[in-house]
């Protein structure tokens, strides 16, 4: 006779988990109705004889020992087994002991996008937003019945979700079960469904609703609202809300991180001599000076006026590229001014250098700090 553990591909150390688990694969692989094969049918009776001995506590330690090995008490045990393998239950009576189905069910997740403007991002925003979604039904409130009556047992399946059907096998006859059609496995049927629902304990409705935008968003993050979802069939748990964030696109600010980035305009004169002036900012007016000799393509940084930090405190920074605007024309005072400036200044002529960048391509790199 083949040892035991050799037919199943197992050790002798094995625990029984790890036999039940070779036996379950080398039965799908060799039952007859699976497996053709003309050595099929002796060998799946091979492999369920070794389980059923090795499977046996007092079985196995009498074959361990030695002893010739007999049969369990409850007959061909490892039957129930196959039919959880191949039919879903286990023989005779009681199939699977599944319960019947809830018909509460959770609800889905919904998605809405939301935009925003670069200038409420900087400390956040609340928004009001309307959601078309799956609500409660206030006629039924989630029973699924019409006022004034309920879901009665299925008369199939007398409540139980599951009905067992006789089929036969080369093993005999062996009792499967599966889910109602009647009823749907829920092991109720309603009889007189509510008619605002459909016998769906929810309706279709526009809901409106308060959000908080935190401050530091960015496009293409999502908030996560738990629960404010669509509601479940038959009045199930809620889904959750899913808010995707759309950052506007601003004229004059663009975005680097926690930073904000625009440019300033600058007259020659005051770049030569310096300045201060004030501009307007996404949240009111920022002090700014221009020192004496500034050129074009240089940034001046203020601290703490960009993006509130999404996680954690603070703000990031407002940087500004400089643009030096050289006239296109003058007239004849301020022409003989210049020249004399020129004179005194003994600037160099004009010379062939290295080819450098454009101004913005330069305010670019030195925003990014390249």
């Amino acid at each position: 006779m083949a040892d035991h553990y050799a037919v199943l591909g197992v050790d002798k150390t094995a625990s029984p988990e790890e036999i039940k688990k070779a036996y379950r694969r080398m039965a799908r692989e060799f039952h007859p109705d699976v497996n053709p094969g003309a050595d099929a049918e002796e060998k799946f009776k091979e492999v369920t004889h070794a389980y059923e001995v090795l499977s046996d506590p007092a079985q196995r330690q009498n074959y361990d020992m030695g002893g010739a090995p007999g049969f369990s008490s409850q007959g061909f045990g490892g039957f129930s087994d196959i039919f959880e393998t191949f039919f879903g239950g286990a023989p005779g009576g009681g199939g699977s002991g599944a319960a019947p189905r809830s018909r509460a069910e959770r609800g889905g997740d919904a998605l809405l996008r939301v935009e925003v403007e670069l200038a409420e991002v900087i400390f956040g925003t609340k928004r009001e937003i309307e959601v078309n979604t799956a609500v409660l039904c206030e006629t039924c409130e989630g029973s699924c019945c019409a006022p004034g009556t309920r879901p009665m047992p299925c008369d199939i399946c007398h409540g139980s979700g599951q009905i067992q059907r006789a089929v036969r096998s080369l093993l005999g006859n062996i009792m499967t079960s599966s889910p109602c059609g009647t009823c749907r496995g829920f092991g109720t049927v309603i009889p007189s469904p509510c008619v605002t629902c459909a016998g769906q304990g929810r309706v279709r409705a526009v809901r409106s609703m308060a959000v908080d935008i935190p401050a530091g968003v960015d496009t293409g993050l999502r908030l996560q609202l738990q629960g404010q979802g669509e509601v479940g069939p038959a009045g199930g748990p809620h889904g959750d809300l899913f808010i995707e964030i759309k950052v506007r696109h601003d004229d004059i600010f663009s975005r680097n991180g926690d930073d904000l980035l625009a440019t300033v305009e600058v007259s020659m004169a005051d770049a030569i001599l310096g300045a201060k002036t004030v501009v307007m900012g996404l949240d009111g007016e920022v002090p700014v000076e221009i020192k004496p000799g500034t050129q074009s393509a240089e940034v001046l940084t203020v601290k703490g006026r960009g993006i509130t930090h999404l996680r954690g405190s603070g703000r990031g920074d407002l940087k500004i590229g400089v643009q030096v605007l050289t006239p296109s024309r003058v007239n004849g005072k301020e022409k003989d001014l210049i020249e004399a400036f020129a004179k005194s200044y003994s600037s160099p002529p004009p010379i062939l250098s290295k080819f450098q960048q454009g101004l913005f391509a330069k305010v670019r790199d030195r925003f990014l700090g390249l």
